[in-house]
């Protein structure tokens, strides 16, 4: 069994995720978030929410609908150019993305690439299609991955399902600047659902029909790109960059701000973005520095209107290499000006005296693949034990309770404690079979420290308190419980918080 093979069975068995709808068949890209995966996620995003919209004062969500008017998509350009390239097999009609079905065969990436360049590739090495094993394909063309709807009685009404959260702080962005008094640089931000229709959907849990993304979208004036009130902070920080003319070498660049704005001319306000984004998944989310990269795209990579772009990529085991979860885009001012020219309405801004139209500033997190990114690196299979090390701030569940045996009160003294720890903490309760079996379940789904209730605390107020990573234990007074389960999720070892027991 692969690596994303057991991870799938116990997300599938512990209720992280599982396919939707898995009592019929199936479609593919659509994945139901269990008790487990819920938990996780909104802590994925809380931390995210936190952190962001804390960069400024002036940065704020707002929540929108997911079915939107298609003028909407005909002025940001996605339906004319929201597309991936689409082949088809002449023997057995399976569809598949062009450029997937090469990179799966080839060592090459087709960024950027035309469909005759595509087609060239495909019928020089011979592929062969994935579900029927022939090498005859149609030629290489664009299918668009929009989801339209028909709303209303008549069914004339066109509407289409939003392929990226962005468009709504874009359409919201004239109401909201009124509201919040006319500031720049004005951050808005969303959590929620975008639906692409792929073509092919693939990689399990990473590439999703139906995914939740967290983006802020952050307007300011080009002019003072170059400009940023924190630069102090982050000028000698260390950025690990994947440039465009590192490709060949494949090496890391680990170079700081300061030089990365004026060796490289990246403007302060994208760099000082892109060390809040390293720092977060560093110091919140705790990934190893050398699992993590900025990977610069070039102009051929990039979408048109993106004038500096870099994706955030996690090496990842089970996707056999870096693997894109987030970007930053500096998209100038084609959002706006696309808005402006398709409903009429004018989204120029007057700041000091200056008319402008703002441009944006896009931070870009695909929420889903970050979960799966976690659950990769976090998974781990050790001689006695399958478990996931989650930090504690993004595990579902952080502390365990449970009696040794069930009776001679045991239960009612473990179940007294549970509700102790509950409002504080992401607490479980679990009297189900032998005390070993019970760490065993806990740790499978990443638990962080797991509570004991025996005898000995019904005459002296203690408990055993076990570490999931060390599998130490120490004992602990039930009234000290809280302070030091805080000093133990703060990365203190568990040895010093306590007398150690076998």
């Amino acid at each position: 069994m692969t690596k994303t093979e057991k991870i799938i069975n116990i997300a599938a068995k512990r209720g992280f995720f599982f396919p939707s709808g898995e009592i019929y068949n199936p479609i593919a890209g659509f994945w139901t978030y269990g008790h487990l995966g819920t938990l996780m996620k909104h802590n994925w995003e809380d931390l995210w929410r936190t952190y962001f919209l804390g960069l400024d004062t002036n940065y704020y969500e707002i929540e929108d609908v997911n079915i939107m008017n298609k003028k909407v998509f005909e002025s940001s350009g996605h339906l004319e150019n929201f597309k991936d390239p689409l082949v088809e097999c002449k023997k057995c009609h399976n569809r598949c993305r062009a450029d997937q079905l090469i990179e799966d065969e080839v060592d090459i990436s087709t960024d950027g690439l035309k469909e005759k360049e595509m087609d060239e590739l495909i019928k020089k090495h011979k592929i062969k299609c994935p579900n029927c094993g022939a090498s005859e394909f149609g030629d290489v063309k664009w299918f668009n991955m929009m989801f339209d709807l028909k709303v209303g009685a008549t069914g004339n009404d066109i509407v289409y399902l939003r392929p990226e959260t962005a468009q709504s702080p874009f359409v919201a962005f004239k109401k909201e600047f009124l509201a919040l008094r006319e500031k720049i640089p004005m951050g808005l931000a969303v959590i929620g659902k975008a639906f692409r229709n792929e073509i092919s959907p693939r990689q399990g849990f990473f590439r999703l029909r139906e995914f939740t993304q967290a983006e802020l979208q952050i307007f300011f004036d080009s002019d003072k790109i170059d400009e940023c009130l924190e630069w102090n902070k982050v000028k000698n920080y260390k950025l690990r960059l994947y440039l465009v003319n590192n490709r060949k070498t494949k090496v890391i660049t680990e170079i700081k701000c300061d030089e990365a704005n004026k060796k490289l001319k990246l403007p302060k306000f994208y760099v000082y973005h892109l060390a809040k984004i390293q720092q977060f998944y560093f110091e919140i989310l705790k990934i190893p520095k050398d699992k993590f990269r900025f990977r610069e795209l070039s102009g051929e990579e990039r979408a048109f209107y993106n004038k500096i772009h870099f994706d955030i990529e996690l090496d990842l085991e089970t996707l056999t290499g870096f693997k894109e979860v987030a970007g930053l885009h500096f998209r100038g001012d084609h959002d706006l000006s696309g808005h402006q020219k398709g409903s009429k309405e004018k989204h120029e801004v007057t700041i000091d005296g200056k008319r402008f139209i703002p441009n944006v500033l896009e931070l870009s997190f695909g929420v889903d693949r970050n979960i799966w990114a976690l659950m990769d690196l976090s998974f781990k299979e050790e001689k006695e034990r399958t478990l996931f090390k989650f930090s504690p701030v993004i595990s579902p569940i952080q502390v365990a309770v449970f009696p040794l045996l069930r009776k001679d009160k045991l239960p009612e003294k473990a179940k007294e404690i549970f509700n102790l720890l509950k409002e504080e903490f992401s607490t479980s309760y679990d009297e189900t079979g032998s005390i070993g079996k019970m760490y065993r379940r806990m740790e499978e789904i990443g638990c962080n420290a797991m509570i004991t209730v025996d005898h000995q605390t019904l005459k002296d107020n203690t408990v055993t308190l076990r570490d999931r990573d060390s599998m130490k234990q120490i004992r602990v007074k039930i009234k000290d419980l809280s302070s030091v389960l805080k000093k133990f999720f703060d990365n203190e070892k568990i040895e010093k918080l306590g007398k150690s027991v076998k």
